[in-house]
């Protein structure tokens, strides 16, 4: 990548909001899932590298949300406290017995929040 390319790269990423880039991390997640989902015999493979990520994703949004200095409302972050128990815990369920039907529920969870984050 040439000089000028990196540059626009960066000033791209700091002219993001924090709820923009949430919601660009959540749905590259979601394209992630949606492409092992599609490609599911040939992606299984890197099924695993995929939910890493999105639980990595996870880890960052609960972890900022449920910080005692959030400026979010106690009962949001306890909503998003569950919903991302919820979000772990397919993301276990989904590494020990791989289904491709397991995915729906993140794919949409993440396109949902991240619209949501967008304000659409």
């Amino acid at each position: 990548m040439s000089y000028a390319a990196n540059a626009y790269a960066r000033t791209a990423q700091v002219a993001l909001s924090p709820r923009e880039a949430e919601a660009a991390v959540l749905m590259k997640a979601a394209r992630q899932l949606q492409a092992a989902r599609d490609d599911w015999d040939n992606h299984a493979a890197g099924l695993n590298a995929v939910l890493t990520f999105n639980q990595k994703v996870w880890t960052i949004l609960a972890t900022a949300a449920t910080d005692p200095a959030s400026p979010l409302p106690p009962d949001l972050q306890q909503d998003v406290a569950n919903l991302a128990a919820f979000v772990f815990r397919r993301i276990l369920d989904t590494m020990v017995d791989p289904s491709r039907e397991k995915l729906d529920a993140l794919i949409t969870i993440n396109q949902n929040l991240a619209a949501g984050l967008q304000g659409r």
